[in-house]
């Protein structure tokens, strides 16, 4: 089959309806990683019941029915690494298994180590282990706290919480209000009876990204999963859309009081401009320049010459259209930070920067882009950011259309922001004199 897209070390084509293949080449990496990305609407209902699976289904398989067997595996194949992730990507969730181990040049016995890591994969994914129709009831209760914990783990965060609320309060119209593993009522209350009928719809009618990256020949591992997927007999994929609210037209306020020493506020703005718009990379730049970095406006001004903060940055979600600007306050500096944190913002839109401010913000962005190919972490989490994006950009494609961002783009990219949601986690107590 002749490539859809192909590019110097990139490789891209459809598998079947709904099924991407996309092979990153680069021999500096003495590993290689794949990994298939399941992709579906993130909704309340079904957030719980999705997000389990890649936990449950990399505990054991047919061919390897419990843990200590799939670990003897992954040790003969010199350590290799299984690994299970959930994330959000708009109003996408997304369900990750993925596995890494050495380049096949390395093996000692000549042994097709990638074509091992893709036959542990497509095992895992399509053939797991069920009993009476059903998955294990031990894999089944460990994946389940694993969730709780990783749920209470984030809750312990507070910084992350903090962002996290807001974007529920900000997005609560929205799918991405849902959290990435649901709710945790919702987790406690999972059925181990509902899962097969789950799992069997994702593989099924959830969209795909079949990833592999590094030192590797595609070619056996697309043929692979090609031949795993088309036996499914998949029904047509799941829409994946994702809403856009270009502005805000009030601003809403919370405050919400745990036992915390340092309060947390965070504020949500829409910016009007997301993927695909062409004024994006003005967006990104701006949010840079506003509070990215330590030369930035909120870093200079709020943090350091008003020391109104502990922290102060902003951070752009280019597929939402969202601005987040977070910081860590004293109780009784909360409403002092969100003027000055608006002030800034104003001075952005009256262009009141200098050259040297938005050459530094460009360089910062710049340089973030050239470092993302220095793992497949980093290439893996780019290319899988971009499975919406049309057309697909490499790094250094969107580090050129930053540098060609004028300072009227980012003046007038500044001044399409509107604050949405102003949240604030603080203390029980009042603070004392």
């Amino acid at each position: 089959m002749e490539m859809k897209n192909r590019m110097t070390g990139i490789e891209q084509r459809p598998i079947c309806d709904g099924v991407n293949f996309r092979a990153i080449r680069d021999g500096r990496f003495k590993t290689v990683r794949m990994s298939v990305h399941f992709m579906l609407p993130l909704e309340k209902k079904t957030a719980s019941a999705n997000a389990i699976l890649p936990f449950l289904l990399t505990r054991a398989s047919r061919k390897y029915p419990d843990f200590t067997k799939l670990n003897e595996h992954l040790a003969d194949l010199y350590g290799a690494v299984l690994d299970a992730d959930v994330q959000t990507l708009g109003d996408v969730q997304i369900l990750s298994v993925s596995a890494s181990g050495i380049a096949d040049r390395y093996a000692l016995r000549g042994e097709n180590i990638s074509s091992d890591l893709s036959d542990l994969l497509c095992s895992v994914l399509f053939d797991p282990l069920l009993k009476d129709g059903q998955f294990p009831e031990d894999g089944f209760s460990q994946s389940k706290r694993q969730m709780i914990e990783l749920t209470d783990s984030e809750f312990n965060d507070k910084r992350l919480y903090a962002l996290r609320r807001c974007r529920e309060i900000m997005c609560s119209e929205e799918p991405c209000g849902v959290g990435r593993f649901g709710a945790k009522e919702d987790i406690r209350s999972l059925e181990r009876s509902s899962l097969t009928s789950v799992w069997d719809n994702l593989i099924r009618r959830a969209r795909a990204e079949v990833m592999v990256l590094g030192d590797c020949d595609p070619e056996p591992v697309y043929r692979r999963f090609s031949e795993a997927f088309c036996r499914l007999g998949r029904a047509s994929a799941v829409p994946c859309p994702t809403k856009v609210v270009k502005s805000a037209d009030t601003v809403r306020q919370t405050v919400e009081r745990q036992d915390v020493a340092q309060s947390k506020l965070v504020m949500g703005f829409r910016t009007e401009t997301a993927e695909p718009d062409k004024d994006v990379p003005a967006v990104k730049l701006m949010s840079v320049l506003y509070g990215g970095t330590p030369s930035s406006k909120l870093f200079l001004n709020v943090r350091e010459k008003l020391s109104l903060c502990y922290y102060c940055s902003s951070l752009y979600d280019p597929v939402k259209g969202i601005l987040a600007v977070q910081s860590g306050v004293e109780q009784k500096n909360a409403g002092r930070a969100k003027d000055e944190i608006l002030a800034q913002l104003d001075l952005v839109k009256k262009g009141g920067f200098t050259e040297e401010e938005l050459k530094a913000a460009r360089m910062s962005l710049c340089n973030s882009y050239r470092t993302i190919s220095d793992s497949l972490d980093g290439l893996e989490a780019w290319y899988l950011s971009k499975t919406f994006s049309d057309p697909l950009r490499r790094p250094e494609q969107e580090a050129a259309r930053i540098q060609a961002v004028s300072r009227e783009d980012v003046v007038q990219a500044a001044n399409r922001v509107t604050l949405d949601t102003v949240y604030c986690l603080t203390g029980n107590e009042v603070e004392k004199q």
